[in-house]
């Protein structure tokens, strides 16, 4: 698996396997004008970091590990809470703040599907603190 993004052309990969592959924060691995798929690898006692897409649905896949997944419509009121495991599913509506936080011993590997891209195509954040600020 080569780590890059393969937008806006045909791809096909294993899926699973490039997710637990990956090691980086996020990996953006297929860019095209109204979906984008990337990888991520959480560590241990992190999380993704709080944050809202404006006019964008979510889509994540849990591949390995477990944490929590909090949700609410501000950032003040997470009140959905939720255990999250292996092969679990989380579908985030647009404009909703959510949160992703690793409570195993181990990186929680996932991968998500934007509706419109959310990120620059090519991005690759190898640490959290790479990534843009988010509101915690």
């Amino acid at each position: 698996m080569e780590f890059k993004d393969h937008g806006k052309k045909p791809y096909m990969f294993d899926i699973e396997e490039a997710t637990i592959q990956n090691n980086n924060f996020r990996t953006t691995i297929w860019t095209g004008e109204n979906l984008q798929l990337t990888v991520m690898s959480i560590k241990e006692n992190e999380e993704a970091g709080l944050e809202i897409h404006e006019g964008i649905d979510q889509f994540i896949r849990i591949v390995e590990g477990q944490g929590v997944c909090k949700m609410g419509e501000t950032k003040d009121n997470l009140n959905f809470e939720r255990a999250i495991t292996t092969n679990d599913a989380v579908l985030v509506p647009e404009n909703m703040w959510h949160n992703i936080i690793n409570t195993g011993g181990k990186p929680l590997k996932l991968y998500t599907l934007y509706s419109t891209p959310e990120h620059k195509e090519g991005t690759i954040h190898i640490l959290r603190e790479d990534a843009p600020p988010h509101v915690d």
